[in-house]
C-alpha cells in the first residue's frame, strides 16, 4: 500500500516454511504474508496488535554490506517505538530493547541501529495517534520543507546503538530535520533536508577501547573485545587495567578476581607488580588466592610456591596446606616440588614433607625427615627396607649410626641381610627364618615368603599351595570373589664388601660382632671374596680382644680370648701374620703371638719369646709341648735355666735334671760341652750335676769296654779269615755235598763245585760265559762289591771329604769313617 495510507511495507528473507515472507505493518498492528510457497494466496496474518509509525520499521539486515545485524535468530525486522525496540521474525515477537524517547526513522548499519528522533516540538512517527489529522500533518511536514522552528534548541537527535552490548555507540544532534538514511563503501551516510550529507566512519577497535577506557567502561570495553573476536593476549590487558582500577578504589576482592582473570602465559614482571600489591598482612587471603591461581595455571615458580606456603603457615590452615600440596593433574604435582618440601620441612609440616617426597619418588628426603624431624626411626627403616638394593643401600648407610642406636637389633639384621646377598625389597630375613631355611637361596626364601603372603587373597590356605612363582592377574578371584596379588620378582644386585658397613657400627661393638659373625657364616659357602673373608677375620680377631680386655669377669675375658684363638688356630682364616702380631702386641695377648709363630713352625722363637719376657714357666710348658719336634730348645734351656738363680728356681731342679737328661740320651752335647755350659756363671752347683758326670762317666767306662771287646773279636775273625783264604790258596778242598743247591736233586755229572762248599747241576747254573757264580752266594758278593765300589769313589772325592768334616760336630769319628774307607790309603802302584 502506498506510503502515504499509513503502510510500511518491507519484504524480506524466506520464512521457515519454505515460502517468502512479506512484512506489513500499519500504524495499528504488523502483518506478513506469504508471497510464494505452500501459503500462497492465504489472508495476512496479524503478527502483531501494534504496529508503528512511518519509517520506524527496516529489515534486520544491512543491504549495503551484506551484513546481518545484531538481531538474532528468528528477527528479520526491527521495529522503533517510543518505548523500546523490537525484533520481529516469522513466528512473532523476538528479542526486546528499552531505549524511550520519541523516534522517527530506524535503519540497520552493520552491527548498529540507528535511530532518528525529531524535534521536541514535533511529534513522533513511532507513537499510535488517535487520529489521521495529526499523521496527515506530520506526512506533509515530511514531505516539504521542515516548518521554522522557533526554539534554537529544538533540533533533531542522531543515534547510533549497539542492542547487543547495550551502550550508545555515537549520539549527534542535527539542526535540521534527517530527510534519508543509508550506508555505502562501508560508512553510514544521512541526508538532511538542507541540503548537508552527513559520512560517519567506524573508528577501530582500539580507538573504541581507549574511549571506553578514558570513561572506566571496563566492562563495556571487555564485552566490546570479545565481541570483536580479540586474542587472548589483548583481552587479558584489558581484565588487567581493570583491576588496576578496582585496586585503586579499594575494591580488593573485585580487583583480585579481575587479577586472577588476567593470568595467562608467563608474564614475571606482572605476577610480581600484583603480588607486591598484596602483601599487606590484610591482604593476605586475596594472596594466597592470587597465587593459588598461579599453581592451577602452572605458571608458579619456586618463590610463588615459597610464599604460598608462608602464607598458609603464617594463617596456621593445615586444611588448605594439605589440600594444596595433594592437588595434582594429570603430569603430575602443579608446583616446584623441592622448594614445597623445603617450606614445609622449614614450617614444621613434617608429614607434608613426607607426602610431597613420597610422591616425588625422592626416598632420601622422606627418610631424613622421618628420621631428623619425625624421629619415627623404626618406620624410617621399614621404609628403607621397601626400597630397591641401591636405593635401600644409601639410605642405610646414612642413617646407620642412628638406626643402630635406636633400634639395633632390626638394623643388625638389615646390614646382615644386604651384605650377605639376600636383601629383597619387603622381604624381612631374621636369623629364625634363616635357620629355618638354612639349605634355601635368597630368591628360594623370597619367593616362599612372598607366596605365603598372598595365599589370604588367593582364596585361602588349601592344601594344594605350590611354591612355583607365578605372574596372576591383578582381579577378583573367581571363587572367592577376593582380590588376588600379582608377583614380581626382586631385582638382583652384586652386594657391597663388608668393610664399607664397618665404620656404622663405631660404639656399637655387640651388634658388630654379631654382624661380623652371620655374614662370615652365609658367606662360608663361597660367595664371598678371600679378601673379604681376610678383613672380617683381623676385624673379628681385633675386636674379640677388645672385648676381652673390656671385661671384668675372668670367665667373660677367656671367653673372648678363647674366640681370639679359636680364629688364629683355624687353618681356614688366611689371616696375614703381622696383623695378628701387631693386634696382639697393641692387646697385650701373648697366646695369639704364640700361636702365630706356633703355626709358622717358629717354635724356637716361642721359646726364645718366653725368655725374654722371664715367663720361665711358659718356657717350662714350650719345652715340654715342642721338645720332642725341636731337640735345640733343650740346649736352649739349659742354658736359660742356669742363667740366674731366680730362674732356675722357679724352673726347679727336677726340669733341670730332666733337661740333662734329654741332652744326654739323645746326644745333643758332649759331657765337655755341658760342664762348659754350666761353668759360665756360678747359678749351677756340682751337686746339681753330680749324677749327670757320673752317669756319664760310666757310660763311657761301658763303652770303652764294649770297644775293646769288639776289637778283639774283629782281630780274631780277621786272622780266621786269613787262614781260610791261606788254606784255599795252597790246599785242596774235599767237596762232599749230594744235592744240587738249585734243584735238590742227586748230583750227577757234568757239576760245578764252588770254593763255599755250594755244588750245582751245570745245567742248573743256565750260564754260557766263564763267568760262573755260586747262585746261592751271588747276593751278598753283590752288595760287598757295591760296598766296595762305593768305598773306591768316596775315597777319590777328597771335596766331599772335606764337607763333611766341617759339618760334623765328631770331628774324630768323621776322620775315622772315611780312613777306614780308604781315604788315606796309599795309592796303587801302576806296573810299568
Amino acid at each position: 500500500m502506498p506510503q502515504n495510507a499509513g503502510y510500511n511495507p518491507y519484504r524480506y528473507q524466506p520464512a521457515t516454511d519454505g515460502g517468502d515472507t512479506l512484512y506489513v505493518s500499519t500504524i495499528g498492528r504488523v502483518l506478513t504474508l506469504i508471497t510464494a510457497g505452500k501459503g500462497t494466496g492465504q489472508p495476512a496474518r496479524v503478527l502483531e496488535s501494534q504496529g508503528c509509525g512511518p519509517g520506524c520499521m527496516t529489515p534486520a539486515i544491512d543491504f549495503a554490506s551484506g551484513d546481518r545485524g545484531l538481531s538474532g535468530e528468528g528477527s528479520d525486522i526491527v521495529i522503533a517505538r517510543d518505548d523500546a525496540i523490537y525484533f520481529y521474525g516469522p513466528n512473532g515477537r523476538g528479542a526486546c530493547y528499552a531505549y524511550e524517547g520519541p523516534k522517527e526513522m530506524v535503519n540497520v548499519f552493520k552491527n548498529y541501529i540507528s535511530l532518528v528522533s525529531p524535534p521536541a516540538s514535533q511529534p513522533s512517527t513511532a507513537a499510535r495517534t488517535g487520529g489521521v489529522s495529526d499523521t496527515l500533518k506530520r506526512l506533509v511536514g515530511r514531505g516539504g520543507a521542515p516548518a521554522a522552528a522557533d526554539d534554537p534548541f529544538d533540533v533533531t537527535k542522531f543515534t547510533l546503538l549497539d542492542t547487543e552490548l547495550k551502550f550508545v555507540a555515537h549520539s549527534e544532534r542535527l539542526v535540521s530535520s534527517v530527510r534519508n538514511v543509508f550506508s555505502s563503501w562501508g560508512d553510514l551516510f544521512v541526508l538532511t533536508f538542507d541540503g548537508k550529507l552527513y559520512r560517519y566512519h567506524e573508528v577501530s577497535l582500539q580507538d573504541k577501547l581507549d574511549i571506553l577506557y578514558a570513561r572506566n567502561l571496563y566492562i563495556l570495553a571487555i564485552n566490546l573485545a570479545q565481541k570483536a573476536g580479540v586474542g587472548e593476549s589483548k583481552l587479558r590487558a584489558i581484565y588487567r587495567k581493570y583491576a588496576d582500577y578496582l585496586y585503586g578504589k579499594g575494591d580488593w576482592d573485585g580487583s583480585m578476581q579481575w587479577y586472577i582473570k588476567a593470568l595467562g602465559p608467563v608474564n614475571e614482571e606482572g605476577v610480581s607488580t600484583v603480588i607486591r600489591k598484596f602483601l599487606d598482612t590484610q591482604r593476605i587471603h586475596n594472596l594466597i588466592e592470587y597465587l593459588e591461581e598461579l599453581h592451577m595455571h602452572k605458571i608458579a615458580t619456586s618463590d610463588h610456591t615459597t610464599l604460598l606456603l608462608n602464607c598458609y603457615a603464617k594463617l596456621k590452615d593445615i586444611d588448605k596446606l594439605e589440600k594444596f600440596i595433594k592437588q595434582t593433574s594429570g603430569e603430575g604435582l602443579m608446583f616446584d616440588v623441592d622448594t614445597a618440601i623445603a617450606m614445609c620441612r622449614q614450617a614444621g609440616y613434617y608429614e607434608q614433607a613426607v607426602y610431597l617426597a613420597q610422591k616425588q619418588g625422592d626416598h632420601e628426603v622422606v627418610v631424613g625427615v622421618m628420621v631428623e624431624n619425625l624421629n619415627q626411626i623404626a618406620a624410617a627403616l621399614s621404609y628403607i627396607r621397601g626400597l630397591e638394593p641401591e636405593m635401600a643401600h644409601a639410605g642405610l648407610m646414612k642413617y646407620a649410626r642412628t638406626f643402630l642406636k635406636e633400634v639395633p637389633v632390626p638394623t643388625t639384621d638389615f646390614f646382615v641381610e644386604y651384605y650377605s646377598g639376600r636383601y629383597f625389597p619387603g622381604a624381612k630375613i631374621t636369623p629364625e627364618s634363616q635357620a629355618n631355611h638354612k639349605n634355601e637361596t635368597g630368591l628360594q626364601s623370597y619367593l616362599n615368603a612372598s607366596l605365603l603372603q598372598q595365599l589370604p587373597y588367593m582364596g585361602g590356605g588349601g592344601t594344594n599351595a605350590t611354591n612355583t612363582p607365578t605372574n596372576p592377574t591383578t582381579g577378583p578371584d573367581s571363587a572367592t570373589g577376593e582380590t588376588t596379588v600379582p608377583l614380581t620378582l626382586p631385582k638382583s644386585y652384586k652386594p657391597p664388601r663388608p668393610r664399607t658397613a664397618f665404620s656404622s657400627f663405631v660404639e656399637h661393638p655387640k651388634e658388630f660382632i654379631i654382624f661380623l659373625e652371620r655374614v662370615l657364616g652365609d658367606g662360608e659357602g663361597g660367595t664371598m671374596s678371600e679378601g673379604d673373608r681376610v678383613d672380617i677375620y683381623t676385624t673379628l680377631f681385633e675386636i674379640y680382644l677388645q672385648r676381652a680386655n673390656e671385661e671384668e669377669k675372668k670367665e667373660e675375658k677367656e671367653k673372648w680370648e678363647a674366640k681370639a684363638k679359636k680364629i688364629i688356630e683355624n687353618k681356614q682364616t688366611l689371616i696375614d701374620t703381622s696383623n695378628v702380631l701387631l693386634i696382639s702386641h697393641l692387646s697385650d695377648f701373648r697366646d695369639g703371638t704364640v700361636l702365630v709363630r706356633e703355626k709358622q713352625g717358629l717354635r724356637f722363637d716361642i721359646f726364645r719369646s718366653c725368655c725374654s719376657a722371664g715367663d720361665t714357666v711358659g718356657a717350662v710348658h714350650a719345652l715340654k709341648k715342642y721338645g720332642a719336634e725341636e731337640p735345640q730348645l733343650y740346649l736352649a734351656a739349659l742354658s736359660y735355666f742356669t742363667s740366674s738363680p731366680k730362674v732356675l728356681e722357679e724352673a726347679g731342679e727336677v726340669e733341670l735334671q730332666r733337661v740333662l737328661k734329654v741332652i744326654d740320651e739323645q746326644g745333643l752335647m758332649k759331657p765337655l760341652e755341658v760342664v762348659q755350659t754350666l761353668s759360665t756363671n756360678a747359678v749351677a752347683t756340682v751337686g746339681m750335676v753330680k749324677r749327670y758326670l757320673g752317669d756319664t762317666i760310666e757310660r763311657e767306662r761301658r763303652e770303652i769296654q764294649n770297644n775293646r771287646k769288639m776289637i778283639e773279636t774283629y782281630k780274631t775273625e780277621t786272622e780266621k779269615k786269613k787262614a781260610e783264604i791261606e788254606d784255599l790258596g795252597t790246599k785242596p778242598s774235599v767237596f762232599q755235598a749230594q744235592r744240587c743247591q738249585a734243584c735238590g736233586l742227586q748230583l750227577d755229572l757234568p757239576t760245578v763245585h764252588f770254593l763255599c762248599k755250594h755244588s750245582f747241576h751245570q745245567r742248573c747254573l743256565n750260564q754260557v760265559d766263564d763267568s760262573v757264580e755260586c747262585l746261592t752266594c751271588a747276593s751278598s758278593n753283590q752288595t760287598i762289591r757295591t760296598l766296595r765300589k762305593a768305598q773306591d769313589e768316596v775315597a777319590d772325592r777328597h771335596d766331599y771329604f772335606k764337607m763333611s768334616l766341617q759339618d760334623s760336630r765328631d770331628k774324630f769319628g768323621t776322620i775315622s769313617d772315611f780312613f777306614g774307607k780308604g781315604v788315606m790309603a796309599a795309592p796303587p802302584v801302576l806296573p810299568k
